[in-house]
């Protein structure tokens, strides 16, 4: 409906003018961005939450980016409000629209800015430097807070954190991930012969490499029915800043959590130069009587650039997965 939202102060003083002004009027402003909003960002209530049902070896989701109350196009000639009557609406060619439909679009198109900033980078690179320079706090220097409950959210709520495009840039190291590797994924997760066809277009494929570790830009560790869960995940690291840098890595992992990274110092003598690491993390789950009294954990993973700018995030998780169907 057209119609304007003030606050509860605003409105005593709009009522108190009105009701003791002679021919009281108003002035509505249009097109005005009100920056600066405190606490920001939030997860939305609608927001999707992790793990994933079909693929929890991933983290997922992989980002938060703006979709509450956003001005977005609209079909032209299509009624957007009803006016009066149920016959009446307004047309429009822009709505204020909230959903995973509104934050998608600002991640492909920061994505389609860093593409034509780095014609050279694959879609994994440029998911990675989206992901590593991503904000975990808010603009009130607070942990991002999930609307849903009014308590700080986590990574299976926000993934990597809040899209930050200017970083994204320049992230200084990424994870790529090549072709074969998405086959293997696949491999391990038991597709069949018939389905990894249709997704990969192609037939010349093998599956002696199968594996659930993926070169991905954060970390899960899905849990089972035991007191300990251990997993050591391996990962590949290129330099794509313009000179060669030295990364030393960073742990912050809470109680119950215990993470060891080798080597913790990586040299990089150029760009696109790559360097290897292994992280073994390990779960204690003693004292939780049972899965649904577990509601996760997390800590990060930094790589942090000697004598330089760059901050290379990933978030580690620990959960246990959803009931997934059957491949």
């Amino acid at each position: 409906m057209p119609f304007v939202v003030i606050s509860s102060i605003d409105g005593e003083m709009v009522e108190k003018y009105y009701t003791k002004t002679s021919g009281a009027t108003v002035d509505i402003k249009f097109q005005i961005t009100e920056l600066g909003t405190k606490q920001a960002p939030q997860v939305a209530s609608f927001s999707s939450r992790g793990p994933s049902a079909v693929s929890p070896w991933t983290l997922k989701p992989d980002i938060l980016a703006p979709g509450v109350n956003v001005l977005a196009a609209w079909a032209p000639n299509r009624g957007t409000m009803p006016i009066g009557d149920k016959f009446s609406y307004l047309l429009s060619d822009y709505v204020l629209v909230s959903g995973r439909s509104m934050s998608s679009p600002h991640a492909v198109g920061v994505a389609a800015l860093l593409k034509s900033a780095h014609p050279d980078w694959s879609s994994a690179a440029i998911k990675s430097a989206m992901m590593t320079t991503a904000d975990v706090i808010d603009n009130m220097n607070g942990e991002i807070i999930d609307m849903a409950i009014g308590m700080p959210a986590t990574p299976l709520d926000f993934g990597a954190g809040h899209l930050n495009p200017n970083k994204a840039l320049d992230p200084g190291l990424i994870y790529d991930i090549e072709a074969e590797d998405y086959i293997n994924y696949l491999c391990a997760l038991n597709y069949t012969s018939q389905q990894i066809k249709v997704i990969t277009r192609r037939s010349n494929y093998r599956c002696d490499h199968a594996s659930l570790d993926l070169n991905y830009p954060s970390f899960i560790v899905i849990l089972n029915n035991t007191n300990t869960a251990k997993y050591v995940f391996k990962r590949l690291l290129t330099n794509v800043a313009d000179s060669q840098s030295i990364y030393r890595a960073t742990i912050w992992a809470p109680s119950g959590m215990k993470v060891v990274v080798e080597p913790m110092t990586l040299t990089f003598g150029r760009k696109y130069s790559k360097a290897e690491f292994t992280m073994k993390v390990e779960i204690g789950l003693k004292g939780y009587r049972n899965e649904s009294d577990y509601l996760g954990n997390y800590g990060y993973l930094s790589w942090y650039e000697v004598d330089g700018k760059h901050v290379v995030r990933s978030p580690v998780v620990s959960a246990f997965a959803p009931q997934y169907p059957e491949l």
